[in-house]
Parts: C-alpha cells; structure tokens; sequence
C-alpha cells in the first residue's frame, strides 16, 4: 500500500491548492475491521505532511531566503512547525462501558462494542458540520479511543485553524444510514479500502490475541466469524458511493 500513500498524498496537496483558503479538506477513509484503515490513514497523514514540508523548504529556497529567516519574520500560519494535515479516528466516538451500561441491553452492547450503534453517531455529526464550517475560526477538539482505559479520552485532539486536511478513519464514516450518512455527505473524499475477507479473518485473530481480548486463536477466530466479519458485511451492504476503491495490501506495520 506504500505506492498507494504515494500517489494519493500527491493527490490530495494537489486538490488542497484547488480549495479555497478559507474550506478544508476533508478526506473520510472507511473499511471492515482489519483492512488496514487505521495503518494506512497514518502513513497517508505522515506523507502529506512531509510532502508540504518539502514543498515549503523548495519554495523558500527558490525565493532567496532561508527557511529559518521566514520562520521568523512571519507569523503566518502554514509553516514547518504546524502541520497542515491531522487525524481524526472515529473510535473516539465510542459510546463509554458506562454509557453501555444505561442502555436496554447492556449485555448484549458490551458483546457487541464497535457495531454503529455503539457510538455515539449524533456527537460525531456535530463535530463534522464544525470542521465543514467556514465561518468557525477557533479550535475545535476530537476524543480518541484509550485501548488501556478501553474508554474514550474528551477533547484528545485539537484541530487549529491551520489544519487544512482532516483525514477521518473509521468504519462508519460514510455509511449510508442515519445519523451516519449525513456525515459522509460532508466530506470531500469518501475512500473505501477493500480486503479479502480470509486475509480479514487471519489479521483479526492476530490482532485479538496481541491485544489480549481473547486468550487463543480459537477464541479470536471465533470472535471474528460470530462479530467482526458480520458487521464488515453490514458495512459493505450499507455504505454511500466511495469516490476512490483501494486494495488492501500486505505492509510491514500492524494493520487496524
């Protein structure tokens, strides 16, 4: 996937130049548990990022000046030490194990945490029409999900002003039913990563034993036919049109 990170970052600085200064660019990337999402939406903000840096250094060289000279004689946002493109992940969003406690169910939502009605859909919403809109100046914040508190953190991310690409990864970010699909109708770039669904199923119980969410790859397989892969279907079955279909493919990093 690491051609993929190439080209789509190159992409995405070249429809940023086309956006007006005053809008970001808002990238939502979507697949089932274990496509990688997760490993491919860090690679892709780390290489936007670095790819503006380079940019800005050959800018100020080509102008006559020193990076450090600009640095200093402007205050204008932009330069080296802000980041232009940030990461937002859905798992913030979780609804808390306390939360899941008040619900109907309780049990059966515990079993079932990370299905879409887990999260809290309706906070997402709110935070997504703030980064859409131009009139807002001030910084808005994001939780993330903390896999040793297994709870969400509030307010874990601050998006500035100078954050002109917000890369969103989760597994409902473009879903086609409410409150889900007026977000995905929010976006710019609405990117589906598709992956086999054995490969899926091998990186899932991997994953649940390394995390220690079950205690054997038995257990982790059978946690992954019984509500992983079954909600991925739900996902596939239930998604507004992506702009863009990667494959998923073999990288040397975990994949989430």
């Amino acid at each position: 996937m690491e051609e993929d990170v190439e080209e789509l970052a190159r992409y995405l600085l070249h429809k940023l130049d086309c956006t007006p200064a005053a809008q970001r660019l808002i990238v939502g990337i979507a697949g089932i548990p274990a496509s990688g999402k997760s490993t491919f939406s860090h690679l892709l903000v780390e290489r936007v990022n670095s790819l503006l840096r380079e940019r800005w250094v050959t800018n100020s060289t080509t102008s006559g000046e020193t990076p450090a000279n600009i640095q200093n004689a402007s205050g204008d946002i932009g330069f080296p030490e802000h980041e232009q493109a940030i990461l937002v992940g859905l798992d913030g969003w979780h609804l808390s194990r306390a939360q899941l406690d008040l619900l109907p169910d309780p049990r059966t939502a515990h079993d079932r945490r990370g299905i879409h009605w887990t999260f809290d859909g309706a906070a997402y919403i709110t935070f997504l029409k703030k980064v859409r809109d131009t009139s807002f100046a001030g910084v808005i914040t994001a939780p993330s999900f903390d896999h040793a508190l297994k709870d969400p953190t509030l307010d874990a991310v601050s998006i500035h002003p100078y954050h002109r690409i917000v890369i969103i990864e989760g597994l409902y970010v473009f879903l086609s039913i409410p409150p889900w699909s007026e977000g995905g109708l929010l976006l710019d770039e609405r990117w589906f990563i598709e992956v086999d669904k054995a490969e899926a199923r091998r990186r899932l119980a991997v994953r649940h034993v390394l995390t220690g969410i079950t205690e054997n790859t038995i257990e982790a397989e059978k946690r992954a036919d019984l509500n992983d892969l079954p909600n991925g279907e739900f996902i596939v079955s239930n998604l507004l049109k992506p702009t863009r279909v990667i494959q998923s493919k073999p990288i040397s990093t975990s994949v989430r």
